[in-house]
């Protein structure tokens, strides 16, 4: 079998990709409904005045301005040690942001913020990012940190580019073990060198782990399984859970990545489980079939209803189902160009001789042709 590395290019700042391969190419190179609570969920009208001028712009008159995101929710909790938080759904794919605040101070952190990709074009953009930057500029927010709870493999971080625009010193957080994550894929888009990692994380998270956001307290929950390096964030009564369980009819993540592994996922989900009945799971990704997206369960609703592993579920029922589900699923449409962009905390690859953008497809073939 013969390994291959195919590459396409256009100018800088556009990118091309070749056509999605199976996941197992990658793998092969190196080896609903909400419930009541005591929270207050409430839609908020905002000011349409643009006030976000973003990068191709300038403080010149007529340079593109943005108007502020709208968010799909605002999340209002009584309790003050909990949050307010403001979530917006990303539709090209299925992502939920999550800009997350401390009411007392206006001190914010922003979870998985997305970069737009068009991959047939081979363009990126930023108009989602845009949207979310106005909206912290629209409401008077300090953001703290910018927080990833893992290496995505389904869509680019923006988390540089909010970087470049919130200031240097402003922390990319990740789970410590996304080392693990770079040692394996790194090579396989050939970025051998070890100083394209160098200032690409800010801040390498362990378990339990506590940081503070204004007067609230941030814990740090490792919930490997789907990634290795995967990390939920416990905020008061809300936990930003990325892909480590999804909302009860849609169930739980992959765990056939390189480093995933169905068992440490059951063991991860069960933690969350375990937690007090009326905590809320906000979820990294929606995938609605007869209902409106949501980004949120509770524990209780969890462990009742979720299709995939109820507090019930014995380990090797969960293990063995996961494993045959995994075993007929395709590659997701962005991973090639998402692990590129995300094990470096979302910056792009480094240009070439002449300038150019590429991203990198590993293509195993039947053939030498």
């Amino acid at each position: 079998m013969l390994s291959l590395a195919c590459r396409t290019a256009l100018p800088a700042g556009r990118l091309a990709v070749s056509a999605r391969r199976q996941l197992q190419t990658a793998a092969a190179l190196v080896s609903r409904r909400p419930t009541r609570c005591s929270f207050v969920c409430s839609r908020r009208a905002l000011s349409t005045s643009p006030v976000y001028q973003n990068a191709a712009g300038s403080s010149s008159p007529g340079a593109p301005r943005v108007r502020p995101a709208e968010p799909w929710k605002r999340h209002l909790s009584p309790d003050p040690s909990t949050p307010t938080v403001f979530t917006f759904f990303e539709n090209a794919t299925s992502t939920w942001q999550y800009i997350v605040v401390d009411p007392h101070t206006s001190d914010a952190v922003v979870i998985d913020p997305v970069l737009d990709y068009d991959v047939n074009a081979g363009a990126i953009s930023t108009k989602t990012a845009d949207g979310l930057l106005s909206f912290i500029h629209h409401e008077g927010l300090h953001v703290r940190r910018i927080l990833e709870t893992h290496a995505h493999a389904d869509h680019l971080t923006a988390a540089q580019y909010f970087k470049q625009h919130l200031g240097q010193d402003v922390p990319v957080c990740i789970g410590q073990r996304i080392s693990q994550v770079q040692e394996t894929f790194a090579p396989i888009y050939g970025l051998d060198d070890p100083a394209l990692f160098e200032k690409t994380f800010d801040c390498y998270l362990k378990d339990d782990e506590q940081f503070e956001l204004g007067r609230l307290s941030c814990r740090v929950m490792h919930l490997p399984g789907h990634t290795p390096d995967h990390v939920g964030y416990m905020i008061g009564k809300a936990v930003f859970t990325g892909d480590s369980i999804f909302n009860p009819d849609v169930g739980s993540a992959r765990a056939d990545f390189p480093g995933g592994n169905a068992e440490a996922l059951y063991a991860s989900m069960q933690r969350l489980l375990s937690l007090p009945a009326d905590y809320r799971l906000f979820v990294g990704h929606d995938y609605p079939q007869d209902r409106d997206q949501t980004c949120w369960s509770t524990v209780e609703d969890q462990r009742e209803r979720n299709k995939h592993l109820k507090v019930s579920t014995d380990a090797q029922t969960f293990i063995q189902w996961r494993k045959q589900r995994d075993a007929v699923l395709g590659a997701p449409r962005l991973l090639h160009p998402s692990l590129q962009v995300n094990i470096r905390a979302g910056k792009l690859p480094p240009k070439d001789e002449k300038g150019r953008v590429f991203f990198k497809v590993p293509i195993t073939s039947e053939v030498d042709l």
